[in-house]
């Protein structure tokens, strides 16, 4: 998204919103939706209709969030699909504890460091074949589907099914970026046959089909996780990427697995703010948080200059550890707690001055579009989801006859030796998306995820802070104009932050404010559509309901029953 960057700011006083609500905060675009049976966040009203259909079928939560994921790889493949990663975040409300799934691939084992050296690579390509990591959201839906599920998968896939052969029509956002995607990738084998099947038109209102991707669906439902990784779906893949020079193999397909990992959490005033390990960039949001924590900001207030201020300073203390630190576990020994403690939030709080930072050094230790949905079910059983292919559509790789692009995660590696994140065969390379959930004395409260690559753990911190701090309803949180700080040094390696980047506001903050923070030393501008995409589901204890959000940045709806 082009970006504006200025030094004077005129008229962003105003939301876009009308702002003439009877209850609640003027900027928020509606009430929160509120049902007690179940509850569907996603970021397409359509698949957020098919959550609810298959829970009132008889289905749970993470059958429902699968459903609703296999149809947004087709009404949303500009953020998502079968071709990219995926993460989860489940509450078992049997046994009343958190499950953590690491469901994204690995680098091929064919390709070296060594390749890209030779080759005169100064970082890895953002398309073509040689970005492309496994693909690991089908298995995500399977593992999903064996340790929770309780719907056949056939029943589960079948909505996606139907609306990829009978068509669907298009959202005007979709529309917007599957034209912006066709000029970036439409000389690339294979992209018009699968996303302009028929010559289909690529406009708001045009109904949509994806045949392909439904009879890849199909295999799936029948045969299961095998049909991708190790039969006809995985020699289809492997032959198109070795066509193309890559290096992405059956073997490589076949040896892929998810991973279970535990969450770890921060206490924030007496919340417990969940998020994965990495190689995903989730605790970036809890190092916010655990620096923030020690400042007054309900006293600073919403918008305030004081506020922006320090939440910005924090977020780049965190960021410059998550360029040294953050990357797949299985390659190093951090113990990535250690980051998440009370005296090292301390040691690092003490470096925010009354000034903007130009940069800020990694502490010391011992030793990138996307879609998001939650889904919660009768029983109490909530699932944050998120699955993304990087890059919006991602690398351009689109193997015949299968419906879908691969990813380009492996973008995201450094080529700088002796960073944690460097290139290595079989490794997972640092990831963006990240889903969250919170909890309060034991129980499940908050369900919920923001997309957009950086913004994401940024977006988290504010969400929590919006609830926590500014006492704001579910729909409020996600609706209140949000901060957005770029220019950190970034996992793949390079230059360090050395000007203190740039603050971006979204509409909606008050000018005297923004000329404060001008004081302060901190450059400020906007952009248009980089603020990312939000759902969230609230739980009450007391009265079983639960609370459903989706912003209007995006084409999201909940819906509960």
């Amino acid at each position: 998204m082009k970006q504006f960057y200025i030094t004077v700011l005129i008229s962003v006083t105003l939301g876009l919103n009308a702002q003439d609500r009877v209850t609640g905060k003027t900027f928020a675009t509606r009430s929160e939706v509120i049902a007690s049976e179940g509850m569907a966040c996603t970021s397409h009203p359509l698949a957020s209709q098919i959550a609810i259909d298959i829970l009132k079928n008889g289905g749970n939560a993470i059958d429902a969030a699968i459903g609703a994921n296999a149809a947004l790889g087709l009404m949303e493949p500009t953020g998502c699909g079968i071709g990219g990663d995926l993460f989860a975040i489940v509450w078992n409300a049997k046994e009343q504890k958190l499950y953590g799934l690491n469901a994204s691939g690995r680098s091929p084992q064919g390709l070296s460091l060594s390749y890209f050296k030779e080759n005169g690579y100064s970082k890895i390509p953002a398309t073509g074949p040689l970005p492309v990591s496994v693909p690991g959201a089908v298995d995500g839906w399977f593992s999903l589907h064996e340790k929770f599920g309780s719907m056949p998968m056939d029943q589960i896939l079948a909505p996606a099914i139907h609306y990829a052969e009978k068509g669907f029509p298009l959202t005007e956002l979709i529309a917007y970026y599957l034209q912006r995607s066709a000029k970036i990738f439409g000389a690339y084998p294979n992209f018009n046959e699968t996303y302009l099947f028929e010559g289909q038109k690529l406009e708001k209102g045009a109904i949509y089909k994806n045949p392909a991707l439904a009879s890849t669906y199909r295999q799936l439902a029948k045969d299961g996780r095998a049909a991708f990784y190790q039969g006809e779906i995985a020699d289809v893949i492997a032959q198109f990427i070795a066509e193309q020079g890559g290096f992405l193999s059956r073997e490589d397909l076949a040896q892929h697995q998810s991973e279970w990992v535990e969450p770890l959490s921060v206490d924030y005033r007496g919340y417990q703010v969940w998020e994965l390990p990495p190689n995903g960039q989730g605790i970036a949001a809890l190092q916010i948080l655990k620096i923030l924590e020690a400042y007054d900001l309900r006293s600073m207030g919403f918008g305030s200059a004081d506020y922006i201020h320090h939440f910005v300073e924090a977020k780049k203390l965190a960021f410059e550890d998550r360029a040294k630190y953050y990357a797949d576990p299985d390659f190093n020994t951090i113990d990535y707690r250690e980051l998440l403690s009370e005296d090292y939030a301390a040691q690092r709080r003490a470096l925010i001055k009354d000034r903007a930072s130009r940069r800020f050094d990694a502490g010391k230790l011992e030793q990138g579009n996307t879609i998001y949905l939650t889904v919660a079910d009768a029983d109490g059983n909530m699932v944050s989801l998120i699955q993304s292919n990087y890059r919006g559509m991602g690398s351009g790789m689109v193997p015949p006859g299968l419906g879908f692009m691969l990813q380009d995660r492996g973008e995201l590696f450094s080529l700088e030796e002796g960073h944690h994140n460097v290139y290595a065969p079989g490794k997972r390379p640092f990831h963006t998306i990240i889903p969250a959930f919170i909890s309060k004395d034991g129980k499940p409260w908050v369900s919920f995820g923001l997309m957009g690559g950086a913004m994401q753990p940024q977006g988290h911190a504010q969400i929590v802070i919006n609830l926590v701090d500014f006492d704001m309803n579910l729909q409020e949180a996600g609706d209140a104009p949000r901060i957005q700080h770029e220019g950190s040094t970034e996992p793949t390696g390079g230059a360090k932050m050395t000007d203190g980047g740039r603050v971006l506001l979204e509409s909606g903050i008050d000018y005297s404010q923004i000329r404060s923070l001008l004081k302060r030393g901190h450059k400020v501008g906007f952009s248009l559509g980089s603020y990312g995409g939000y759902q969230a589901i609230r739980f009450d204890p007391e009265t079983g309901v639960y609370y459903g959000a989706s912003e209007s940045r995006k084409d999201g709806m909940a819906i509960g029953y």
